[in-house]
């Protein structure tokens, strides 16, 4: 004898953990990449690694990560400049090349929770 079923599926609050879930895991990478760019920002006074900043934006789902002093813009580009052994430009550029999959893994991770 067939029996009928009828499933009645409500996906906002699915879709909102999710969402909060990706914000997390995006926050993790974003301080994970920071982390990282710490230790391969250029150092004199240690000003420049101690601007470095994380956030993100929920609705757009987009991190950030950036440091706040007038030359980081100069020492992030500019190719020329000597570093300590370690130290480099492009710090913030390359930290986040190398570590993508890293910050990958952390987003699934953090939504595979909110699925449980």
């Amino acid at each position: 004898m067939p029996q009928n079923f009828r499933l009645r599926f409500n996906a906002a609050p699915a879709e909102r953990e999710l969402r909060q879930a990706a914000a997390r895991g995006l926050l993790l990478g974003a301080e994970h990449v920071l982390g990282v760019s710490n230790d391969r920002v250029p150092l004199d006074e240690a000003a420049l690694q101690r601007s470095g900043t994380t956030s993100v934006d929920e609705p757009s789902l987009t991190a950030m990560v950036s440091y706040d002093t007038p030359y980081a813009v100069r020492q992030h580009e500019e190719l020329d400049y000597r570093h300590a052994p370690g130290r480099e430009a492009k710090y913030l550029e390359n930290s986040l090349n190398a570590e993508r999959a890293v910050v990958l893994a952390l987003v699934a991770a953090e939504m595979r929770r909110a699925l449980r």
